[in-house]
């Protein structure tokens, strides 16, 4: 799936929201002296560069970097130290006489040294133009989305105006039936391209945006994964190269969940900021797995998303005391084993906009999940070995089918086979000792 309105499962992508390459200083939104010192400190701590290294290294026109570079020689910060070429882009620079003390004091006062960073302004206006409420999907695209997954129509339909609402979506439920399965569905659904900037700007901070656990680059070697229509849409685009080109984030996190996490993070060594789990989830999708089991209570982590689930933004605070909005632009997934009602109270629920139990799997689906798991196994699938399992231990132990159970004895059966050094079959013998080693016998006692 990709981030285009859907008419049909096939309907035309839209481009995507390009950030342009800047073609003046005032371009970049930043101030003359932020990029000279950026410049100076990458020299500093780099050492020798050409020309086209450091306008490489702060993601920048050479021929921005240059004007600074010119000034920055004129005053005897910086001297050549040769060169590589012909061009001012292969002259090799050093840092120089007082040019150490001001890089020294710049380091000072933040550590950061990469891409320069992107106003706060510019960074609001490119989540807004790549929104994730753009994404449409209609039955059609929904099939397709959730083909490898076995669910009813009626879940598919309500899923489906979730997605569109790019609001919240509590998902709940016996815990083995696919609920966070569903939710990396979801996400990998909207795919597609977006512009994620290293770091931001604010008030003459950096915030670090960019994280590469969750932004997963699509540009070179990358390139090969993608289908057709994504091509299309990342090449040649010219874009700002201080935003990373990137698939859609997910971002999951469960019971290790703090409620500092979602705050501005300073490290007061660096002194700069790391955005919190749901910036970095900006224009994708937020996964609160196994909700109620973080180490902070479900009312204050709700408490803390009240105004960003409502306005779609968020305000965070600055060491220096000084706040500021940033967008809330990702559908927040929840996921939970737990009764809603014994998680918080119902004016609490009610700020999530969509609710959706997932139940344990009919016989037919059962049945169906059971064939697809051995399909992938390279299995024969006997109908009569999932009759034994109903009835010995779903019928006499009294144990609740989930939807996970054929992929985990399947995965069992095939190790224990391996094991005996026995060619892998759905064999009663083979399947029992699965059982025996997945399931608890609710009849036995200490």
């Amino acid at each position: 799936m990709t981030t285009a309105t859907f008419a049909s499962p096939t309907a035309p992508l839209e481009r995507p929201a390009v950030p342009p390459m800047p073609d003046t200083l005032a371009d970049t939104g930043l101030s003359v002296e932020l990029v000279r010192d950026l410049l100076l400190k990458t020299l500093y701590v780099q050492g020798v560069r050409t020309g086209h290294e450091l306008a490489e290294a702060v993601a920048l026109p050479f021929a921005l970097v240059d004007d600074e570079l010119l000034t920055l020689q004129q005053r005897r910060f910086i001297e050549v130290r040769g060169t590589t070429g012909t061009n001012r882009a292969s002259y090799r620079y050093e840092v120089a006489g007082e040019g150490r003390d001001r890089a020294r004091g710049a380091l000072e006062s933040s550590q950061y040294v990469g891409p320069a960073p992107v106003p706060l302004a510019q960074y609001t206006a490119s989540i807004v133009a790549q929104s994730v409420v753009h994404t449409r999907y209609n039955p059609a695209a929904m099939r397709t989305g959730f083909a490898h997954m076995v669910l009813d129509d009626e879940v598919l339909d309500a899923l489906g105006p979730a997605i569109n609402s790019a609001k919240s979506l509590f998902l709940y439920g016996h815990p083995g039936n696919g609920k966070s399965a569903i939710a990396d569905a979801i996400a990998s659904m909207l795919g597609g391209v977006l512009y994620v900037p290293y770091a931001v700007e604010v008030d003459g901070q950096i915030m670090v945006v960019h994280d590469p656990v969750y932004h997963r680059p699509i540009e070179g070697a990358g390139d090969s994964a993608l289908g057709m229509e994504d091509l299309w849409l990342h090449q040649g685009d010219g874009h700002d190269r201080r935003y990373a080109k990137v698939r859609r984030p997910i971002v999951l996190t469960g019971g290790e969940l703090t409620l500092d996490q979602l705050d501005l993070r300073y490290d007061p060594h660096a002194k700069l900021y790391q955005a919190p789990f749901q910036a970095k989830a900006n224009g994708g999708v937020l996964i609160i797995d196994d909700f109620g089991r973080q180490r902070v209570p479900p009312r204050d982590l709700l408490n803390r998303w009240i105004v960003p689930l409502e306005k779609r933004v968020d305000f965070l605070t600055l060491h220096t005391g000084g706040k500021f909005p940033l967008p809330f632009d990702c559908l927040l997934i929840f996921a939970t084993n737990l009764e809603p009602k014994e998680l918080v109270e119902e004016a609490f629920l009610r700020r999530i906009h969509y609710k959706l139990h997932i139940g344990d799997p009919r016989r037919d689906q059962y049945d169906e999940i059971f064939r697809r798991c051995c399909a992938a196994a390279g299995l024969t699938y006997v109908p009569a070995a999932v009759d034994h399992v109903y009835e010995e231990y779903y019928g006499r132990r009294g144990i609740p089918a989930r939807n996970c159970h054929p992929r985990d004895l399947v995965a069992h059966l095939m190790d224990i086979a391996k094991y005996l050094e026995e060619p892998p079959a759905l064999r009663r013998d083979l399947l029992d000792r699965a059982c025996v080693s997945y399931f608890l016998d609710p009849t036995r006692t200490h």
